[in-house]
């Protein structure tokens, strides 16, 4: 049991923490933290990775490869955020 100054504590850190997800249910949380790339853009970016790799990568491909691999990194970053936002309230629950 968290005494009153350690839940105060908690609070304060948890309200200020900027990786928190907030506004998100603990549902909505492990659907973000589950969630995968979808098979058409998977399949698609393996294809552009494959064609850069083999350096034959059109002008637009490039943009397109480089828009899909950004989206990915937005999305980890989604993530992580979820996955620790879960951390931090099972950690405040007990």
């Amino acid at each position: 049991m968290l005494t009153w100054e350690d839940y105060e504590n908690l609070q304060a850190t948890l309200s200020t923490d900027p990786d928190l997800l907030r506004n998100l249910n603990e549902a909505e949380l492990k659907a973000l933290a589950e969630g995968m790339l979808s098979s058409r853009y998977q399949e698609r970016l393996d294809e552009l990775l494959q064609r850069n790799r083999e350096q034959e990568l059109s002008s637009g491909e490039e943009r397109e490869l480089d828009d899909l691999l950004e989206y990915v990194d937005t999305m980890n970053t989604l993530k992580a955020r979820a996955m620790y936002t879960l951390q931090q309230r099972h950690k405040a629950k007990s």
